[in-house]
């Protein structure tokens, strides 16, 4: 919106050159909203406004900007400017950028740092990808144990400046190794003349480099923290991960696990950044196997062709049995992979859920079921449809088969995540798609055999052959006279 309103204004200031009007305007915006500002414009404008821009201001400003724009601004500007941004981003943002770029570009950019910094990100980029290591910073504040509170206050003054965050306060010994952490406040609060370690504040939690993710996640949930120290495998300090690094971990994880249950490989990039070829392999390989899957549904209804030759009707109401399967799988096995994420629930908990399941499942299928039995008498009452005068056995098959399609439907989409999970796989795998294929088979098989056992003596029963004519024995006539 700030882009919208400032863009024409900038255009004019840019046209006229009026460089220092410029730098006014964007002294009043946060980072942010000069970002927006800066993608709302052309490339060439968006190179000549960076420019103007102070160099620490530049870095944070950078650092929002989406990475095919980091891209040509980078490859716009010379190996000062370039190493002037870097040097002023923070390491986390820094890594993060390198860590999506080509490795050609990122190689070249790391031959821009000063030697300090290029080691800090050789460091960084070191670690597994996803560990804490990738995401956490070193900028952050730490004092010796014997350093008084005053002292630890005044370290704070001199030294807090371009750190990540300074409401935690680490006490590290001469080696390196992290011995607790103190809350600003309790800092404040504290005797001036008391020793930094004797000062009584939480229970100390530190997140090690090498865990993923999902440990991060859980970490921060559980003790509730704006700052984690990260440490080594000897407890050593290395870094922190702040909470706003938490909020990107936590929007990447749900759009993977959507993008999985929509029934595709995850992206691991925006839309419009992945190529053409990687979208048709992360989309292709799933459609493929649930291609293959639905051929089965072709097979099964060929099982039944003789059924179907004998009441076509049957065969009308194959999509709303199949979907209303499918719909109600891919309802249970959203709820289980949620719960499992939120830790709502735990493997062992598998059979209350098939229990739940059972019931809810069987509940909804008679209410379906019911649905389909009105449907059916009132359209054939109306005279909108012929069911050669069974209308009542064509709605019992209906409500019986969704009785049977829907529980099973509930019971694998609520079992599948769990099976997943005992085997290793991410329970998000189990996508709706997956789900639906797998019930459509099955609830054809139901469908038919429901259909095969009410309609047997109605609407499938078997005629009888014609019988053949029968035709008087053929004689032939003999003249006979007396002799």
């Amino acid at each position: 919106m700030i882009g919208n309103l400032l863009q024409a204004d900038l255009q004019e200031i840019i046209r006229a050159k009026n460089w220092d009007e410029l730098r006014e305007a964007f002294s009043e915006l946060d980072p942010p909203d000069i970002a927006e500002v800066l993608i709302d414009l052309p490339a060439e404008e968006e190179g000549v406004i960076f420019r103007m821009l102070p160099r620490e201001q530049a870095a944070v400003v950078f650092s929002y900007l989406p990475l095919e724009r980091q891209e040509e601004l980078l490859h716009s500007f010379s190996n000062e400017q370039v190493r002037s941004i870097l040097d002023q981003m923070t390491p986390d943002d820094r890594t993060r950028l390198l860590e999506e770029l080509p490795s050609e570009v990122t190689r070249k950019l790391l031959e821009t740092l000063p030697p300090a910094e290029l080691a800090l990100a050789r460091a960084l980029l070191g670690y597994p990808e996803g560990s804490a290591g990738r995401v956490m910073t070193p900028k952050y504040v730490a004092v010796p144990p014997d350093m008084t509170a005053r002292e630890a206050l005044e370290f704070v003054r001199r030294n807090g400046k371009g750190k990540e965050t300074l409401n935690v306060i680490y006490i590290v010994d001469d080696e390196g190794k992290l011995l607790e952490d103190l809350k600003l406040g309790a800092l404040v609060m504290a005797d001036p003349d008391m020793k930094a370690a004797d000062i009584e504040d939480r229970a100390l939690v530190a997140i090690p480099a090498t865990a993923g993710r999902q440990e991060i996640l859980d970490t921060f949930k559980k003790y509730d923290r704006v700052a984690l120290p990260v440490v080594d495998a000897n407890g050593h300090m290395v870094g922190i991960i702040t909470v706003d690094d938490v909020v990107d971990a936590v929007e990447q994880q749900a759009t993977e696990e959507m993008q999985r249950m929509g029934g595709m490989e995850a992206l691991d990039a925006p839309y419009l950044e992945v190529g053409f070829w990687s979208m048709v392999k992360k989309r292709g390989g799933w459609l493929a196997a649930l291609f293959l899957g639905e051929t089965l549904t072709a097979t099964a209804m060929g099982k039944f062709e003789h059924e179907i030759e004998k009441a076509a009707v049957v065969a009308l109401f194959v999509p709303l049995i199949i979907s209303s399967g499918g719909n109600s799988g891919s309802q249970a096995t959203s709820l289980i992979i949620r719960s499992l994420a939120l830790r709502e629930l735990r493997l062992r908990d598998w059979f209350k859920v098939l229990h739940k399941e059972i019931f809810s499942g069987l509940a909804l299928g008679m209410f379906l079921g019911m649905i389909g039995f009105v449907r059916i008498v009132v359209w054939h009452s109306l005279g909108w449809a012929d069911y050669k005068g069974h209308p009542y056995q064509m709605g019992l098959t209906v409500w019986l088969a969704l009785i049977g399609v829907v529980g099973f439907g509930s019971i694998v989409g609520a079992m599948l995540p769990f099976l997943l999970r005992k085997l290793g796989f991410d329970p998000a795998t189990s996508s709706a798609p997956f789900v639906a294929t797998l019930v459509d088979v099955t609830g054809l098989c139901i469908y038919f055999l429901v259909a095969m056992l009410v309609l047997r003596n109605t609407l499938l029963k078997g005629e009888e052959p014609p019988a053949k004519p029968l035709t008087a024995p053929t004689t032939q006539a003999v003249a006979w006279a007396p002799g």
